[in-house]
């Protein structure tokens, strides 16, 4: 990001598509570790439902 005001002006097009560009890729970033995160999610739940069935079985 330039420091001189004039120099922000003369290079506005791509100084705003740079950060229209991060913008867009630092949100699908986070869509990306919100669906790693619900999958994560499931997975721990399926886990715990199998090891609840483990302790049941070796229980009874």
């Amino acid at each position: 990001m330039p420091n001189d005001a004039q120099a922000v002006r003369d290079y506005a097009d791509i100084i705003r598509g740079d950060f229209e560009l991060y913008f867009r890729d630092i949100q699908g970033y986070f869509r990306c570790l919100e669906a790693e995160r619900a999958r994560a999610f499931e997975e721990a739940r399926e886990v715990s439902e199998e090891y609840g069935f483990l302790l049941q079985t070796i229980d009874q």
